[in-house]
């Protein structure tokens, strides 16, 4: 029943919140992580037992339509999965912050989930916006300088989004009177400048929200500043769902018919890929380096999603998943450094493989798989990404990805030698492995990449049992 995806989230808020901050500290990861069990479950089945399952799609009283088929599924199960693993992140947190950030923590779940789940372009809109905001909460809760204004920074931009996104709504409504997805489909494809205008809007609003360049200007600052299990969240699912996922389900969508603006993410994505890749190369700081892999590794996802094939569309959705976890297991190993060290710039670092074996190994397996090397996770989605390229006749969109991945192996090779290969830096010697917690939450997610890659004949023998390949 996909409306109890809003609701369990909503009611687990006021639980977290009746205690005081010490029991409602203790409780919160809890709380999160029976939420998060709940919502992978119910992705997983795509709904509930079944003797309480009613249909998928549901017509709420206030003329709502949700919708899980199974590519919604995949998603909610990679929200659960990374909102878990945050919730892990923040477990040294103290008991208020842990009540806070749970609270924000399911109220983001709901929004995303809601994003996800619509059918209609004004609720879209409204989850959106649920989620923005509680984003904007989050990245600052630390209430410093940078924090304030890497906030800052996203308020203005997703202010802008909204806008357009705003304008879009309005002028396709007074055209069509409706703004479901496939009514605007049609309205789209009549061809009509004001409808075009309105096409212009959407892909810069989406834009904006994935961080995909040019308008990517919050994303790096946001993710060094904000805490470390809101980083995660942020290069995780954030980003994703308020951006790529929308992308990817409008160009299979209501964008199929009308070839602009899937030429339009395609140079966007491609775009992304190289500034991406090279600006990390010059990056001091780890977080800042892993943001700006960020904006490169979505930029696979939007080029795949713009090519719009039923190929590139699960070469996207299997990159989207991919990068959820190699992203946010090299997010918790910087928490992990960070917690171990004091900071995360790169320069002050230096031999920690030494003592914190855990993380500098786990990090080898996320950056590997980043990179696309075999047999890990990412060289799949990548590899489908570049046939998808090659059999519609994109050779230099295909040589463009296969360059860029050898480039994504260089500079996180050199976050590798800086961070962890070599000698020890002096003042660092007393410097052990971080908390079990952290540990473990990285070899699970090592281990998982590790069996996506491995298992792969069967990972894509169930997408295409599912209509996903």
């Amino acid at each position: 029943m996909p409306f109890l995806l809003l609701i369990i989230p909503v009611a687990c808020i006021f639980i977290l919140n009746l205690p005081r901050h010490e029991t409602g500290g203790k409780i919160a990861p809890w709380v999160v992580g029976a939420v998060c069990l709940a919502q992978a479950g119910i992705a997983v089945t795509r709904g509930l037992p079944f003797w309480l399952r009613v249909p998928t799609a549901l017509k709420l009283p206030i003329h709502v339509s949700l919708n899980v088929d199974y590519i919604t599924a995949v998603i909610l199960f990679t929200i659960a999965l990374v909102a878990a693993v945050a919730t892990v992140v923040a477990l040294n947190y103290s008991p208020r912050r842990r009540q806070n950030f749970g609270s924000l923590t399911l109220m983001l779940m709901a929004g995303m989930n809601g994003v996800v789940m619509t059918d209609d372009l004004f609720t879209l809109y409204i989850f959106i916006e649920i989620t923005s905001v509680t984003t904007f909460i989050l990245i600052s809760m630390e209430k410093n300088e940078n924090a304030l204004e890497g906030a800052f920074k996203y308020l203005v931009l997703s202010g802008v989004a909204t806008a357009f996104m705003l304008a879009a709504n309005m002028i396709i409504f007074m055209r069509t009177g409706s703004l479901s997805f496939s009514d605007v489909g049609v309205a789209l494809s009549s061809g009509s400048p004001v409808i075009k205008a309105a096409l212009v809007f959407y892909i810069a609003a989406f834009c904006v929200k994935a961080g995909v360049v040019p308008f990517h200007g919050w994303l790096p600052g946001a993710y060094k500043a904000a805490p470390n299990a809101v980083s995660v969240l942020l290069a995780g699912i954030i980003t994703k769902v308020s951006g790529v996922y929308v992308v990817i389900r409008l160009v299979g969508g209501i964008f199929s018919g009308i070839a602009a603006p899937g030429h339009a993410f395609m140079f966007l994505g491609a775009l992304s890929i190289v500034a991406g890749a090279f600006a990390a190369i010059g990056q001091k700081n780890m977080k800042q380096m892993l943001a700006w892999s960020s904006i490169s590794q979505v930029g696979y996802i939007i080029l795949a999603a713009g090519l719009g094939t039923k190929l590139a569309l699960a070469g996207a959705l299997l990159h989207f998943f991919n990068h959820a976890t190699f992203k946010s297991l090299l997010f918790v190993n910087a928490a992990s450094v960070e917690e171990q060290c004091g900071t995360s710039d790169m320069e002050n670092l230096g031999g920690l493989g030494e003592e914190m074996k855990v993380t500098g190994w786990t990090s080898v397996i996320g950056f590997l798989s980043a990179a696309g090397v075999p047999p890990l996770s990412g060289f799949w989605s990548k590899l489908l990404i570049i046939m998808a390229l090659c059999a519609s006749g994109q050779w230099f969109y295909a040589a463009l990805a296969l360059l860029m991945s050898i480039v994504t192996l260089a500079y996180f090779l050199i976050l590798q030698r800086r961070v962890f290969f070599g000698k020890i830096r002096e003042g660092l010697e007393e410097i052990r492995e971080s908390r079990a917690s952290l540990q473990s939450i990285s070899v699970v997610l090592a281990a998982l990449i590790a069996a996506v890659g491995l298992l792969f004949p069967a990972v894509i023998a169930v997408m295409h049992k599912y209509g996903l390949a």
